[in-house]
């Protein structure tokens, strides 16, 4: 064994002991966060898992009905009509807020920087701080007969389209929609924003001195660019979608009759007031399964382009 060898093996023990160390080191700053998450996420899933089998009220014995819980979520009319419900609710909380921010964002990157382009994006994010409880209860006084909505479409000559929209059957669900779209289209608009200012201004430079126009710079500069952004978003959007619960629950109950209830709210009836805790746990495990399979595509397609 050589001079450079014999002195070389000590540095590598160290290098090694010193790599454990980091590893235990960092370790201990994860367990923490593993803890967390495995009794607070983990543990209630399982058991939700484990609920959705048996038929229990939640105090007496329960009584194992294998996949009997599941086939009632697939088949009941009730339960069903709930999922067909938040998968319109999507175009108003996914479709709408991200379409109307692409146009915001685009406008607003215009704008000089000054107080107006702050102001404009304090106005359009306000929403997003303000309480979803809070939010569905100031709404449901605007699409009141008397609100401010009828008052408004009656001042401007449009009188004859004024209606109780919360308790119409045809308006009361894209009346809920709307207050999902403009909840978040300040989210939507302030992270394309974001977005935006990352794109290297020399393309857009570039493709000026082209002559391409607003058109042509959104779609290939803008919009690409906005990949992952645009992921993030219709990944959020589309699972507040699927589990609103607050809005729903402050300014319709679900009603009129049916026309507006969620699977948020259906669970939340099932599992408390009908204390059926395996139906209600079955028809969770469904909702996330669903949601899993919309939102995983979306992950996959927005990775395409990076490889």
């Amino acid at each position: 064994m050589t001079a450079t060898q014999t002195s070389s093996a000590p540095r590598r023990a160290a290098a090694k002991a010193a790599a454990r160390r980091a590893d235990r080191a960092g370790w201990l700053l994860v367990v923490p966060a593993l803890v967390a998450y495995g009794t607070f996420v983990i543990y209630p899933l399982a058991t939700g898992i484990q609920y959705s089998f048996y038929d229990w009220n939640g105090i007496g014995v329960a009584t194992w009905v294998g996949l009997e819980n599941y086939a009632q979520v697939l088949t009941n009319p009730d339960l069903l009509g709930a999922i067909r419900n938040s998968f319109v609710l999507i175009a108003f909380f996914t479709i709408i807020p991200v379409g109307t921010g692409l146009v915001l964002a685009t406008l607003i990157r215009t704008m000089r920087d000054g107080f107006a382009l702050r102001a404009s994006q304090t106005v359009l994010f306000l929403p997003q701080i303000i309480p979803l409880a809070a939010a569905g209860i100031a709404w449901s006084w605007m699409y009141a007969q008397t609100g401010a909505v009828n008052q408004i479409l009656s001042s401007i000559g449009l009188g004859f389209l004024t209606r109780p929209w919360l308790a119409d059957y045809a308006t009361a669900l894209p009346a809920v929609g709307l207050i999902g779209s403009w909840v978040l289209t300040g989210l939507c608009t302030v992270l394309l924003l974001t977005g935006i200012g990352k794109i290297d201004t020399s393309l857009y430079e570039a493709i000026r001195l082209d002559g391409a126009g607003w058109f042509r710079e959104f779609f290939t500069i803008t919009l690409p660019g906005l990949r992952q952004e645009l992921a993030v978003l219709v990944t959020l959007t589309v699972i507040a979608a699927l589990s609103t619960f607050d809005i729903i629950y402050t300014s319709t109950q679900g009603g009129p009759g049916r026309a507006t209830l969620v699977p948020g709210l259906l669970i939340f009836r099932i599992g408390f007031t009908q204390s059926d805790v395996g139906l209600a746990s079955a028809f969770g495990i469904v909702m996330m399964v669903l949601v899993l399979a919309l939102v995983l595509p979306i992950q996959r397609l927005s990775r395409i382009g990076d490889r």
